[in-house]
């Protein structure tokens, strides 16, 4: 890895990404603050996967082209982007997804996260759209650290659970028992981390290059190609899991301002996008997240046979785009899954059928799309902030309530972005890539309190941060 070398490097866009940019940021003069790791994480990730996947730049190239005209064709939006730190943190503003086989690796993996700031978020049950897994998000939860660098993982831990086969469920566990996921240098810096309360610059960059590993394609499986089509049988997530030294990095995620223009754009330059954007349909005033990619690579593998290794083919990784919108309320969230269920069911069709489009906007004509509306009905969350009217303003007239402070110009308020997935959205863009339609759930449902002790730790409540967010910014108001 000889970029490693090197104290910094321009990122795809040829510019320093801004968090990593200035002095390393040192916490108590003697550890490299977990932002400032996430960023090189990050950004090592970013150059591995392009390396690997050389389609992710051309993604790249894509979104950074949609991003750009769209920040010159709406001054409001670039503003805006401006003000709530959103812009600065557009260039570098990635996620990642990987699936774990054990509770072992999946306890290892927040373990690993928390050392760059990153804790466990939501908890997803994609089960029930018949993806044999449930996840959680890693992530930053402060306001700062998120302007800072946004980066999540998606992880996902198989249900073995839910093979049928006892068999084959037997034989892919004891697979899983024997792989070692985490290099010795990995263990050891996460060990030290935790002991110490921090990493110093040298072994931050230690701890990047030696985590890596654990994310990075091999193309040589550890199970035979005999094996690898019994567990592909049973469904292709789990011969992507069982079959090979660890939880590659199955796709990394730009951020897009406009997901329509960047899949007209994707279809223009021959990639092979998926033909539905997931999630909720364009608005004047976007919602949650909306995600498109295109189809997995067929990539070649080499299996142990005998003596000699048995060539396949397996696909796995792929490349995916999203937009992100407005942070929703309970209240909000419970109006969104009751206008997608209505689109999916009309008709019977669900997400499949060229008219799926048109049935999901109709069904989302009842959810307002105006932010004035969105505040006064407590439909999403908003970042509270004085203008310099209002902060040259008497403290009593300050201390009117936010939505009078403005009308009167005293205040403006700015979404709250959504950092966050939706089982839904991401089982749909797995089976896409997994070569599959739509499939039926599976018996067993969710099962958080399994996930939560294979974890080892409970997973934070998204709605209960933005809810901080949101507070914090209307005591500054006052204040």
């Amino acid at each position: 890895m000889q970029w490693m070398t090197r104290p910094l490097h321009p990122g795809e866009n040829g510019r320093f990404p801004h968090c990593c940019a200035a002095r390393p940021d040192m916490t108590a003069e003697r550890f490299a603050s977990p932002d400032h790791i996430r960023s090189l994480f990050s950004q090592a990730m970013s150059h591995m996967y392009r390396t690997e996947v050389p389609l992710y730049g051309t993604l790249m190239e894509l979104v950074g082209a949609v991003n750009d005209d769209v920040l010159a064709a709406e001054p409001a939006l670039a503003a805006q982007m401006a003000r709530s730190g959103e812009r600065e943190r557009l260039d570098v503003e990635r996620h990642g997804a990987i699936r774990a086989g054990t509770a072992e690796e999946l306890a290892t993996l927040r373990r690993l996260f928390a050392v760059m700031g990153m804790q466990p978020v939501g908890y997803y049950d994609l089960s029930v759209a018949g993806v044999p897994v449930h996840s959680t998000a890693f992530r930053p939860v402060d306001g700062e650290s998120l302007n800072r660098n946004p980066f999540r993982v998606f992880t996902s831990l198989l249900r073995l659970e839910l093979i049928e086969d006892a068999a084959l469920r037997a034989q892919a566990a004891d697979i899983l028992a024997r792989r070692r996921i985490f290099t010795p240098g990995a263990l050891q810096l996460i060990e030290q981390c935790e002991r110490d309360g921090g990493l110093g610059e040298d072994d931050a960059w230690r701890f990047v290059v030696e985590a890596l590993e654990t994310f990075r394609w091999h193309n040589a499986a550890t199970v035979s190609l005999e094996t690898y089509h019994a567990l592909h049988a049973a469904h292709r997530l789990v011969a992507d899991v069982v079959s090979f030294r660890g939880p590659h990095i199955n796709h990394l995620t730009p951020r897009t301002l406009d997901i329509d223009a960047a899949q007209d754009a994707m279809h223009a330059r021959g990639l092979a996008a998926k033909a539905v954007i997931e999630g909720p349909p364009r608005r004047a005033c976007p919602i949650l997240l909306r995600q498109t990619s295109f189809k997995a690579l067929e990539e070649l593998v080499h299996f142990p046979s005998g003596a000699d290794n048995a060539a396949g083919t397996h696909t796995a990784r792929f490349g995916e785009i999203e937009q992100r919108g407005l942070a929703l309320t309970p209240k909000g969230r419970a109006l969104y899954d009751t206008l997608l269920a209505q689109a999916r069911e009309s008709g019977g069709a669900g997400s499949t059928g060229g008219d799926y489009p048109q049935r999901l906007q109709a069904a989302f004509a009842g959810f307002p799309d105006d932010h004035a509306t969105l505040r006064r009905e407590g439909l999403g969350y908003y970042r509270y902030a004085l203008t310099d009217a209002g902060r040259a303003a008497p403290a009593a007239e300050r201390a009117l309530p936010a939505e009078v402070l403005i009308e009167r110009g005293l205040a403006h308020a700015e979404p709250i972005i959504y950092e966050d997935f939706l089982p839904v959205s991401a089982a749909g863009i797995f089976q896409s890539n997994l070569g599959g339609e739509e499939q039926r759930a599976y018996a067993a449902r969710a099962n958080r309190d399994a996930f939560e002790q294979a974890l080892g730790a409970p997973v934070a409540d998204e709605f209960a941060i933005y809810e901080r967010l949101q507070a914090q910014s209307l005591a500054q108001l006052a204040a």
